[in-house]
This record gives C-alpha cells, structure tokens and sequence, in this order.
C-alpha cells in the first residue's frame, strides 16, 4: 500500500506485519517484543486514543503492561510540534497519567 509523503520525512515501516508510522515506532515495537519475551513487559498495546475538550483527540503510540503491575504510556518522537506539546499537556492535566517519551 502506498502512503502519502509524511510532513516529518517519516517512513511507515513493518514490524511483524503491522505498520507503524515511522521507523522509530517500529523500531521501539520491537524492543517491547523483546521484553516481552524476557518477561519485563506482559503484553503491550499500540494506538491509544485519549479524547479531550472540544473535540480534540490524542494517540498516545504505546501503552506497556509490565511485570511488576505498572502501566507505562510510551510516545515516541522524533519531532516535537507545539500541538503534541499541547495535546500532552492536556492530557497529562485531564487523566492520571505521565506520557513518557523515547
């Protein structure tokens, strides 16, 4: 499938069948792989949508389930613009959360 030229000079790249955003996406679903198999991580899941006033609405890219009972929300950047500056914010302000950065 073809995708339209990402703003960012990202490219969609595949890790085991599914296609991320950009290499750093997939690059950091495989290292979760990786530590799911080591047992660090149970089980993680991709894409969470967070919905915020005035019909805003924020894709956080990973949400971790590690071992030890923690839930870990994961973003991975390679640019940070003002509005996921923004929206991070937002929903850092709304949930009881901390959307961490790789």
């Amino acid at each position: 499938m073809q995708y339209p030229r990402h703003k960012f000079n990202a490219k969609r790249t595949e890790h085991n069948g599914v296609s991320y955003a950009s290499k750093k996406e997939a690059g950091y679903a495989a290292e979760l792989d990786l530590r799911v198999k080591a047992g660090e991580v149970l089980f993680y899941l991709t894409q969470i949508p967070f919905r915020l006033p005035g019909r805003i609405k924020y894709v956080c890219d990973f949400l971790e389930f590690r071992s030890d009972g923690t839930a870990v929300f994961v973003d991975t950047k390679g640019y940070k613009t003002r509005e996921y500056i923004m929206k991070k914010k937002m929903v850092e302000e709304l949930y009881p959360i901390t959307i961490m950065e790789v």
